[in-house]
């Protein structure tokens, strides 16, 4: 299907479709689906008291769900609509291989319905990356509101990407342009994409096991760039990006543009004596540059994060939008919780919860923003490994605490690269180690520091989430504070 194409709703009707997963995307696209009259069955592995409860709307709704059953494709399917996380490899989608049946994500069916009936089809800025790609995206949209456009920053972000092209809720009808986060499981599954531009942010190993390799995770993160109209935007320092964009099938006249915390060549966003300044999107890329914000506007000011910014502008400037809108809109943003997040000083103390860093890129990122940091990690490897990691962070190090399943890993690493560094080993994978944890990380670090809880791991052997952990690892510094006040 190519970029200008629409699927109209009566395409829809009459059409048997199977959603896989009783998850928010699932339920989004199966009751999107039915509402344009396709004959719609969830199917779902679980069947637990939370799965029976989500599942009675849909079934009032005239969708039929079957639990405890993900494996066997329903006789007489015309299309298999998957949410994210659901393997290639799962039997449902080797089963619809066999019937000859295709599979897609909600992403490919919003970008189907995009424009339906006529409605308007708002363009598509799309981020994704290994990290950053929130941030980057809510950046994005307030660099937008601020130049007076309506946007919403939608995706993988949170909000179901089919219910704000559909436009039933009165918030997204009638957009200008969407800021769209999307994840290498929606880019595997959304092969008609065609965004006005995009931007891969970084690209490290993660998700292996769903991807299968490095090559093959990469090659999803690039679907991004196929039909960029105006601008793809790639990573300098990270060459695996311009890779991508120099592999991307584009429409004519799309040009690549760089992103680098140092000074901008032509075609480049960078930064010169605090200020970030386009070199991209100025009459005379070779002679001229554009002042757009300066570091200081951004919040917080880490390098990671004003590669963040640099990102989130030169999609906006792509768009038009101009360089007094991208100063307000990096003024206006505020980051979400649990990402480089001050939590309190104590005691002359700096502790920062960046409970997002799940892996060992982002922990980098993180450790790399302070000079002398004691540092809590620990929870689910996922695969990855830190010798790399140690090796970049060890002099910044004054002490290390360890948590969850696999601190073992960033032991031996510690232990191999950084032997000098003194390493606290909770060997807990309890809740309750977080209080401990903080409380080590406090004896460890002198005044002056940063306890840095970037745990460079995943948090479920512990957790909830990495949002309950982030919570835990502020309550206990809280308490930390009252308890020497």
């Amino acid at each position: 299907m190519g970029s200008q194409e629409v699927t109209t709703a009566s395409a829809w009707q009459g059409m048997n479709i199977t959603v896989a997963g009783l998850g928010v995307s699932g339920i989004s696209a199966a009751r999107a689906l039915a509402g344009l009259g396709a004959s719609v069955t969830v199917v779902d592995g679980g069947d637990s008291p939370a799965h029976r409860e989500r599942a009675v709307p849909l079934e009032q709704q005239g969708i039929a769900v079957r639990l405890a059953d993900a494996d066997t494709l329903p006789e007489g399917t015309d299309l298999v609509v998957t949410s994210p996380g659901w393997k290639p490899s799962s039997p449902l989608f080797q089963a619809a291989a066999k019937a000859g049946v295709d599979v897609v994500g909600d992403v490919e069916i919003a970008w189907r319905l995009r424009g339906h009936d006529g409605r308007r089809a708002a363009p598509w800025l799309a981020v994704t990356g290994t990290n950053g790609k929130t941030t980057t995206t809510r950046m994005l949209a307030s660099i937008l509101a601020a130049a007076g456009l309506r946007t919403a920053a939608v995706g993988n972000i949170g909000t179901p990407i089919v219910d704000v092209v559909l436009g039933d809720d009165e918030a997204y009808a009638d957009l200008d342009v969407l800021a769209v986060e999307l994840s290498s499981y929606q880019l595997h599954w959304a092969p008609s994409l065609r965004a006005h531009s995009a931007a891969v942010l970084n690209l490290a190993p993660d998700h292996l096991d769903w991807h299968g390799s490095m090559e093959a995770y990469a090659a999803d993160k690039g679907r991004v760039y196929e039909g960029n109209q105006v601008a793809c935007v790639y990573n300098v320092a990270d060459r695996a990006t311009e890779d991508l964009v120099r592999a991307a099938d584009v429409e004519e006249g799309c040009r690549a543009v760089g992103f680098t915390l140092g000074t901008p060549g032509p075609s480049q966003l960078g930064v010169v004596d605090g200020i970030l300044v386009d070199r991209a999107f100025v009459e005379d890329r070779h002679k001229q540059a554009q002042e757009l914000a300066e570091v200081a506007d951004v919040d917080p000011p880490a390098p990671h994060n004003i590669a963040n910014a640099l990102a989130a502008a030169a999609l906006a400037r792509a768009f038009g939008v101009p360089p007094k809108a991208v100063r307000d809109g990096l003024r206006a943003f505020r980051p979400d919780a649990h990402r480089i997040e001050h939590v309190a000083d104590v005691d002359g103390v700096a502790y920062v919860d960046d409970s997002k860093a799940t892996n060992t890129h982002a922990a980098e990122a993180s450790l790399a923003a302070y000079e002398s940091i004691v540092w809590i990690a620990g929870g689910l490897a996922k695969g990855a490994t830190f010798d790399e990691l140690v090796v970049r962070s060890a002099k910044r190090l004054r002490g290390v605490v360890l948590f969850g399943a696999d601190r073992a890993l960033i032991r031996e690493a510690l232990a191999r690269h950084a032997p000098e560094v003194p390493v606290v080993d909770l060997d807990r994978t309890d809740t309750g180690a977080m209080p401990a944890a903080v409380q080590e990380a406090a004896r460890l670090a002198r005044a002056g520091d940063t306890v840095l809880m970037a745990p460079a791991c995943a948090s479920m052997d512990m957790f909830a989430n990495y949002n309950q952990r982030g919570d835990m690892f502020a309550e206990a510094v809280r308490e930390l504070g009252a308890a020497g006040a």
